[in-house]
Formats: C-alpha cells, sequence, structure tokens
C-alpha cells in the first residue's frame, strides 16, 4: 500500500499503463516537463521523447494528434490543460471523435482518452480557467465520461480509461490534486459505469461527483448530529451512468439530493432527478432536491465565488 497524492496517482497510472502497453503515448502542452499541475512528472525521463510529446499550445493540434494516432493503431492519452479549452477543439471532439466508431459502422474505433484540470474549488481561477466542463461531454453520444472523486479513483478510472476501446474524457478536479490517499499496490483499475457507496445511511440519499463526494461527507456528518443518517454515493463515472445504485439507494431511504458543482442549468444533476422521477416516483417521500453551482460565469473574487460554490451547509440545508 503506498499513499499518494491526487497528482502524483495521475502520473503512477499513466506509469503503469505506459509500461503495460507501449502503444501507450502522451500528448500536450508541457507534458515532458510534468505539466503546470505536475501530473506527468518524470514520465518522459522514464519511457523517452518518442512516447511523450511536447505540443504547440494550440488544443486543435493536440486533439487532432490524438485522434490520428488513434486510428493508426496507439492508444494515446492527450492532456488539455484546463478542461475550459475544450472549447477551442470542441468541433473535433463531438464531431469527429465521438462519431468515428458510428460512422464507420464500427470499423474504426478511437481507444483515446482526454484528460485535465477540471472546476473552481474557491482557488480563484475565475470564469475562463475554472468552469466545470463535464456537462459539455454528457450531451455528446459517444464519449464516455469520468470525473474521481480522489486519489484511488483517479489512479483506477485512468487505468480503466486507457484500456478501452473508446474514447473516454477524465475530469480531474484541479483542487484535489493535493489530496493524499492509500492506494492498493500492484494493477488497480476502477471499471467504468460502477458508483461506489461512500457512506451508508437511511434517511436520504446524496449523491456526488469529483469534489462534491468531500462535501457531501461533510454535510452528512453535520446531519448525523441532528440524528439524519445520510447516504453518500460517488458516481465515478457520468457515462456510463450506474442509475441501478442511485435507484437502489433512493428505494430505502425514499429522499434524494443530487449535488454538483456545476451551473444547475442543463446540468448532470437534471438527468438523475429525472430517472429518479420516472423510476423510483413511488419510492419518493419528498421531491427530489438539487445543489449546484450558480448560473452565472465563475467570479474571481474570493468573497464572490464563495456565493457561488456549493458547501457543505447548503447541502446540509437541502
Amino acid at each position: 500500500m503506498a499513499e499518494l497524492t491526487y497528482r502524483q496517482a495521475v502520473a503512477a497510472a499513466l506509469a503503469q499503463e505506459m509500461a503495460r502497453d507501449d502503444r501507450v503515448v502522451l500528448l500536450g502542452e508541457d507534458v515532458a516537463s510534468g505539466g503546470v499541475f505536475k501530473t506527468t512528472g518524470g514520465l518522459r525521463e522514464r519511457f523517452g521523447a518518442d512516447r511523450v510529446w511536447d505540443t504547440p499550445i494550440s488544443e486543435q493540434a493536440i486533439v487532432g494528434a490524438a485522434m490520428g494516432a488513434a486510428m493508426a493503431g496507439l492508444r494515446p492519452v492527450a492532456e488539455i490543460m484546463f478542461a475550459d479549452f475544450y472549447a477551442t477543439c470542441w468541433d473535433q471532439v463531438a464531431n469527429e471523435i465521438a462519431k468515428v466508431r458510428y460512422m464507420t459502422g464500427g470499423q474504426v474505433s478511437l481507444p483515446l482518452v482526454l484528460r485535465g484540470a477540471n472546476g473552481s474549488g474557491g482557488l480563484g481561477f475565475g470564469s475562463q480557467h475554472g468552469q466545470s466542463a463535464e456537462n459539455w461531454a454528457m450531451t455528446v453520444p459517444g464519449l464516455k465520461i469520468a470525473s474521481p472523486a480522489g486519489p484511488a479513483e483517479a489512479f483506477g478510472l485512468l487505468a480503466a480509461a486507457i484500456r478501452d476501446d473508446d474514447p473516454v474524457m477524465v475530469f480531474e478536479h484541479k483542487a484535489l490534486y493535493g489530496r493524499k490517499e492509500v492506494i492498493p499496490e500492484g494493477d488497480h483499475v476502477l471499471p467504468l459505469g460502477q458508483a461506489r457507496t461512500v457512506r451508508a445511511g437511511r434517511d436520504v440519499t446524496l449523491v456526488a461527483l469529483s469534489i462534491t463526494v468531500g462535501i457531501c461527507l461533510a454535510a452528512a456528518a453535520e446531519l448525523a448530529d441532528e440524528g439524519i443518517e445520510a447516504e453518500v454515493i460517488d458516481l465515478r463515472t457520468l457515462v456510463p451512468l450506474d442509475a441501478a445504485t442511485v435507484l437502489g439507494s433512493v428505494a430505502r431511504t425514499g429522499r434524494l439530493v443530487v449535488v454538483e458543482e456545476n451551473p444547475g442549468q442543463l446540468g448532470w444533476g437534471a438527468s438523475v432527478a429525472a430517472i429518479a422521477a420516472q423510476e423510483a416516483f413511488g419510492s419518493l417521500a419528498a421531491p427530489v432536491t438539487r445543489v449546484s453551482g450558480g448560473n452565472v460565469p465563475l467570479p474571481v473574487a474570493a468573497s464572490l465565488e464563495a456565493e457561488v460554490d456549493v458547501t457543505a451547509a447548503r447541502v446540509a440545508g437541502a
């Protein structure tokens, strides 16, 4: 067992998969020197310049090269430094990468991973570098989406994404990179599409993803002081979505609160709420409640960002 930070877990997963399969290559801005968030440190020295490629500051070039490399038989992992920057290469992601398998009748697969820093977390990155962009991807059929809540999930989900034969987008929360956790030694892979119950409870189900998992655990601790037992579920992936785990929990608790960092308008929480309303209506003792970030561009001022961000107090109140 080894204790790793979230960023170290990302690097360790990349190293594990590069050592396992020489078709795995990395590309992105500054990845040879570790990247701005230091998630690829030491990989250029270990695996060489033929497998760790620094690129120009061009998301279109990075994503286009990754797509071509995957079509040619490699298994590229492309880093987009900030998830916000997918806006500059979205045509390639949404209209090319997501649709190749379908438009070729299954003759061409794209075993590639797009990964990078996502979310706010009160770090003051502002409206062009602190957005939660996983909802953008969820609207596009053909993309798998993972968003780890801690180091063990970061390691296991990234390893699974690299081994997958379809394109996977991994959204790593920048506010979690320093978090530490003990990770199992050896081949560590977590299946895509399998949620985990982080805390058991009988009174209300809290559904979370990425940074909101920790927020929900803090809220559950507050609620426990009031005699309310909250069950906390970490979705881990949005596509595939493990609706069965959510519905099973709601059948026991009768109440559902969905907690997402991104703006609430058309957020992933709306999908979870709709599934619960359709599939678990008879089990619900109260309306489904959603807690989300504000429907405004993310402020850079700490006091204003605090008004927008999701907090344990807001979750407990809901």
